[in-house]
């Protein structure tokens, strides 16, 4: 739906990804194969359940993991904050996090982190505030004092909805009551009436749509957070420095994957449904967002200025410095 701004741009991102990542050829897999002495090659991913996560199962059913010598495994999360044990300690080796998440850990000094590889970008239709069938909720003011499902307290669906509540005159910390729900009961919760509205983002927006007959309150890419970059590969400072060629093979499997996915919608319907619960026939149809192909740190950089505006931020963050650059190998 989105794909025909994407197909003029990916190419040139992609130039920009392979540079970054070393990938010219074969010569360059054999060097990031797992023949290398000290190459990790077993790697646990941990990967979010919705479309920005297409890319990973691209390139694990097509092979470009295995063509770079790495054996991947993935794990369902919800949010890094709860696989950062794992993180720390070497367990899991990549995760996928909102970009919101990731500066809030980075911050807090809970764990440091780089940025490896973008993921997902926002476009309109595919993020939302939904509410059910004959909801009594018809705008956004209606939500004062109700109970507002989202899969993280701070990530980036609370960064994406405070600012359109702040328009329509509410006080996310006074007037909204924030309740953590997995993003696999994002459906059920709404449907039983565990809260009265739900941030979701599609599959699940045009899954609530088909068998609950919900609505979309607010669209929460759309104003002042429209087309704002979402999640992005990251790992920890200490894998980065210890783990160069396992990384570097890391990102080449997934330049071609994301590639993919950028220029083929077909690729990433197809795969959507072998890892969440939407029906094939709902992914066939659902709304979009981008896969860059490219890390941007000004583009990054836009989602640090407004959390720091909304007060996720308690200080002005310089996301350069969080953008994983390859050694010089000359």
């Amino acid at each position: 739906m989105r794909f025909g701004a994407l197909g003029r741009t990916a190419l040139v991102g992609l130039v920009a990804t392979l540079v970054i990542t070393g990938c010219s050829g074969s010569d360059d897999a054999a060097e990031g194969s797992g023949a290398d002495a000290g190459m990790k090659t077993d790697l646990l991913i941990g990967q979010y359940p919705g479309a920005d996560s297409a890319p990973l199962f691209i390139a694990m059913e097509r092979g470009f993991f295995k063509e770079e010598g790495l054996t991947v495994k993935q794990e369902p999360i919800q949010a890094p904050q709860q696989v950062l044990g794992k993180l720390s300690n070497g367990a899991m080796d990549v995760v996928l996090g909102s970009y919101a998440t990731i500066l809030t850990i980075q911050e807090q000094g809970t764990e440091k982190f780089k940025y490896i590889a973008d993921s997902y970008q926002g476009a309109q239709g595919a993020f939302g505030i939904m509410v059910k069938k004959d909801s009594p909720i018809k705008k956004v003011a209606d939500l004062k004092g109700k109970k507002v499902g989202v899969n993280a307290l701070a990530g980036l669906g609370t960064l994406t909805m405070n600012p359109h509540f702040k328009v329509a005159g509410l006080d996310p910390e006074k007037d909204i009551n924030y309740v953590e729900v997995p993003t696999t009961n994002w459906l059920s919760s709404l449907d039983k009436g565990d809260v009265d509205a739900v941030w979701m983002t599609d599959p699940y927006v045009s899954e609530a749509k088909k068998e609950l007959g919900a609505t979309m309150l607010v669209d929460t890419m759309s104003g002042p957070t429209e087309s704002l970059p979402i999640t992005g590969w990251a790992a920890t400072e200490k894998w980065v420095a210890d783990n160069p060629k396992t990384l570097a093979a890391f990102q080449r499997a997934m330049a071609k994957a994301q590639q993919i996915a950028a220029t083929d919608r077909s690729a990433v319907t197809k795969v959507l449904p072998t890892f969440t619960k939407i029906p094939a026939e709902t992914a066939a149809t659902i709304n979009l967002g981008a896969y860059p192909t490219s890390l941007s740190a000004e583009r990054i950089q836009r989602v640090a200025d407004l959390m720091l505006d909304s007060g996720m931020l308690k200080k002005e963050m310089d996301v350069k410095s969080m953008i994983y650059t390859a050694p010089d190998q000359g």
